[in-house]
């Protein structure tokens, strides 16, 4: 992943860079799926913990990546398009593999729109497809 791009998306949500977001945010990018907090650790194995969850909280804050609660009891976290801001209108469909247990972001379906009842204040969707990714499928057909 180049440099430039990693830099830019930090910029345009006012995060300064330092060395360890800079590596965090370019592994959420190489791994090209949603990523629990244990797969940056096990990943970054050099990297402190703390380290991984404050740099994770950070991004979050600044709407550089957004949670994915994929049912597996892990929370995983995917790095926003730019133009994201992170409100239900941006939310997107994922796909969960119970075989290899990756979560995938589906950029391009938009979750189906809900209407709340009145009184009601929607402040996010989770909408989230289970099944086998094309790897899995693959080796199950054998």
């Amino acid at each position: 992943m180049e440099e430039d791009v990693c830099l830019y998306k930090l910029k345009i949500r006012e995060i300064k860079p330092t060395a360890m977001r800079l590596l965090i945010l370019r592994t959420m990018l190489e791994l090209n799926r949603a990523v629990s907090q244990h797969d940056l650790e096990e990943t970054l194995q050099t990297v402190d913990k703390s380290t991984i969850s404050r740099t994770v909280t950070l991004f979050m804050e600044h709407h550089l990546i957004h949670v994915v609660d994929d049912g597996s009891g892990a929370l995983k976290y995917a790095v926003c398009s730019d133009d994201c801001t992170c409100s239900v209108s941006d939310q997107h469909v994922h796909f969960y593999c119970e075989s290899c247990h990756r979560a995938f972001c589906f950029r391009q379906q938009a979750v189906p729109m809900v209407e709340a009842p009145d009184g009601f204040v929607l402040r996010g969707v989770n909408y989230v497809l289970k099944g086998l990714c094309p790897a899995c499928a693959a080796k199950e057909e054998k």
